[in-house]
C-alpha cells in the first residue's frame, strides 16, 4: 500500500512536467513534421506535398550555405564557449575576497535580453567608432570591417557568442566545488603537479557534466546565432552569416513557404542529432584516455 501511494505521488509530481512535455515540444514538433510533409503560406489550405520540400532543399544552394555557415559557426563557438565556462570555473570556484563580483560580472551578459544585447554589439563592432576597432587601431593591430567583411562578420557572430556563458559557467562550477578537497591534498603529498592534479583529477571528474554541457551547448548554437545574424549582419555579407536558423526565418515568416520552413526544421533537428551522437562517441573515447 505504501508502495502505491509513493507510486502515485510520484506520477501526480510528474504530471505538469509531462503535460508541458506533450504541449511544448511533442506536440510542436508533431505539427512541424506535418507541415513539412505540405504546401503551406498561411493563406490558402495546406496542400500534401510528400517529400516535396525535402528535394527542394537538397537541391537549394542557399540551404547549404546556411547548413555550412552553421556548422562552421559550431566547430568554433562551442568549444570556445565550453572552454570560457570551465576555465572561468576553474579560476572562480573558490571563495576569496571579491570573487562575488567577479562571478556576477561573468554571468551578467547572459541575462541581458538578446536584442539590447545584439544593439550593443552593433556599437562595439562600428569600424569608425566602436571601441573595439579604437582599441586595436590604439595597440598597432589590424582594424577589420566587421560587418562588411564576409570572413569578419562570421568571427564578430562569434565572438558575440563568447560573452553568454553564463549558464555553463554555474554549472561547470558548481560540478568543480563538489570535487572532494582530500583528492588534491592527497596529490600535494604524492607531489603531483597542478597540470597533472587538473588532466588527472579535475577534468575526468567533471567529464559527465563536461558532456552534457557540450551537448545543450551544440542544440542552443544553432539558436544563438539567430539575433545576431538578423539584427547586427542581416545575413551577410554575400550570405557569410545567413545561419539556418535565419534561413528558416525568413522562408516562413517573410516568404510566407511554411511547409518549406518546416522541413528546414526537421532537417535541422536532424543534423543535430546526428553531431550530438558523434559528439558523444568521441567523448567516451576522450574520456577513457584519463585512466591510467
Amino acid at each position: 500500500m505504501l508502495r502505491d501511494r509513493e507510486r502515485r505521488e510520484s506520477l501526480l509530481m510528474l504530471a505538469p512536467y509531462v503535460a508541458g512535455l506533450v504541449a511544448l515540444v511533442a506536440v510542436p514538433a508533431a505539427i512541424t513534421l506535418g507541415l513539412a510533409l505540405t504546401e503551406y503560406d498561411l493563406i490558402r489550405s495546406p496542400r500534401f506535398a510528400g517529400f516535396e520540400n525535402f528535394r527542394e532543399l537538397w537541391d537549394d544552394t542557399l540551404f547549404w550555405t546556411a547548413l555550412r555557415n552553421s556548422l562552421m559557426f559550431i566547430l568554433f563557438a562551442v568549444p570556445l564557449r565550453l572552454a570560457g565556462a570551465v576555465t572561468l570555473a576553474l579560476l572562480l570556484h573558490r571563495r576569496f575576497r571579491g570573487v562575488a563580483a567577479h562571478r556576477t560580472a561573468a554571468y551578467l551578459p547572459s541575462v541581458v535580453p538578446d536584442v539590447a544585447f545584439a544593439l550593443l554589439w552593433l556599437w562595439i563592432f562600428n569600424p569608425l567608432y566602436g571601441p573595439l576597432n579604437l582599441a586595436l587601431d590604439a595597440a598597432g593591430g589590424p582594424t577589420p570591417s566587421w560587418l562588411t567583411d564576409a570572413r569578419a562578420a562570421q568571427w564578430a557572430v562569434i565572438i558575440m557568442s563568447l560573452f553568454t556563458i553564463g549558464e555553463g559557467f554555474i554549472v561547470a562550477m558548481a560540478t568543480r566545488q563538489l570535487i572532494p578537497g582530500e583528492l588534491y591534498e592527497l596529490g600535494a603529498v604524492e607531489g603531483a603537479r597542478p597540470l597533472h592534479m587538473l588532466w588527472r583529477v579535475t577534468l575526468p571528474l567533471m567529464a559527465p557534466t563536461l558532456l552534457l554541457l557540450l551537448f545543450r551547448d551544440t542544440i542552443f548554437s544553432f539558436q544563438a546565432s539567430f539575433v545576431p545574424a538578423l539584427l547586427v549582419t542581416g545575413g551577410g555579407p554575400e550570405y557569410a552569416t545567413t545561419y539556418l536558423p535565419l534561413f528558416i526565418y525568413r522562408n516562413g515568416f517573410e516568404y510566407l513557404r511554411y511547409g518549406y520552413a518546416a522541413a528546414a526544421t526537421v532537417s535541422m533537428f536532424l543534423i543535430t542529432a546526428v553531431i550530438v551522437y558523434v559528439q558523444y562517441r568521441i567523448v567516451r573515447h576522450w574520456r577513457r584516455a584519463f585512466v591510467v
